[in-house]
């Protein structure tokens, strides 16, 4: 009896002194994007990774690199499918290659303003959306809004004769080059990194992009004038790889999402403000002329563009379309 007791204690006495293992490593989420840290975007991305990991504390790292630092606009998407990063904020004209529907967002002058793009996201339509690349292994999270987008140029776009025979640089979007094409004009395909040296060289004359982008890579400087014509929205959704996403526990998942939503807000309300304050920046330094348009001349623009709805109508879906339309207040 004496002799179990002795043992038994000896055993216990060992436990207590077995190294405790090692805890788990937190898993790594690997955020990339092709924008600098000061846009919304790159903003949006360091406030997800603060609040990850606060919130999730030893449990998920955020590793955030930012323009193009790790993957360039041509290899993202293709990163993200092989799980080599975990994370992506594309343009949504970055998905036609796996959905057409989302190319509703390219449409010109399909959106009466930015709250009127607000008001169809919150829409069940836009919902859907968000999940039609499931079956391509690519989640939606969130749309990401960075505003409404400008047209610049070396010199100045009041009609859409003006635009005749310019080249101007074009995210990868078979309705963004129609829509160029609809004003006689051509649509080069170029990765965002490359757009300022294409405008500075003369290999492009022009370029679309809101306020923010325009200052975050200086392009005011090397065009001369700027049409605040608001005609299309530069959007992004924000995407994990589907297998990485659904590997996740519940409860971890349901944690992510609670913090996406939180950012997202955060991100578009500080793209509005920011849009706000680069338009201010950019027309203070002197270097571009601004180009307003008067309502007939707006109207001229969205004459011309509208039939590049109906020629993308089978392709995007024309329920996607009439959703669309119908947020705007003239309807």
């Amino acid at each position: 009896m004496l002799k179990s007791c002795f043992t038994t204690a000896i055993i216990s006495l060992a436990i207590l002194f077995v190294p405790v293992s090692q805890a788990a490593e937190p898993i790594v989420i690997k955020f990339a994007h092709v924008v600098a840290e000061d846009t919304p975007k790159g903003k949006g991305a360091l406030l997800f990774k603060k609040l990850v990991e606060e919130r999730l504390a030893g449990q998920v790292k955020v590793e955030v690199y930012p323009n193009s630092t790790l993957v360039g606009d041509a290899d993202e998407m293709q990163a993200l499918l092989d799980n080599k990063v975990q994370m992506l904020a594309p343009s949504l004209s970055k998905f036609d290659k796996y959905t057409k529907q989302l190319q509703v967002f390219d449409l010109p002058f399909l959106f009466d303003d930015a709250e009127a793009v607000a008001r169809f996201q919150r829409r069940e339509k836009s919902r859907e959306l968000l999940r039609s690349m499931i079956p391509h292994g690519i989640y939606g999270l969130a749309y990401w809004n960075n505003g409404l987008k400008q047209l610049s140029a070396t010199k100045a776009l009041h009609t859409p004769e003006d635009a005749n025979g310019l080249a101007f640089r074009i995210q990868s979007s078979a309705v963004i080059e129609a829509q160029f094409n609809a004003v006689q004009a051509k649509g080069v395909r170029l990765p965002f990194a490359e757009a300022f040296k294409a405008l500075q060289s003369g290999q492009v004359q022009g370029a679309e992009n809101p306020w923010s982008n325009i200052a975050s890579q200086n392009m005011h400087t090397v065009q001369p004038f700027i049409t605040e014509s608001n005609h299309g929205v530069l959007n992004y959704m924000l995407i994990t790889n589907g297998t990485f996403w659904n590997s996740l526990t519940f409860a971890m998942r349901s944690e992510l999402e609670g913090i996406i939503l939180e950012v997202t807000q955060a991100v578009n309300k500080e793209a509005e403000a920011l849009n706000r304050r680069d338009r201010d920046r950019i027309l203070a330094s002197g270097t571009s002329k601004l180009v307003t348009l008067s309502p007939e001349e707006r109207d001229a623009w969205r004459q011309k563009m509208v039939p590049v709805w109906k020629s993308f109508e089978e392709e995007i879906g024309a329920d996607v379309i009439r959703a669309a339309l119908t947020v705007n207040r003239r309807h």
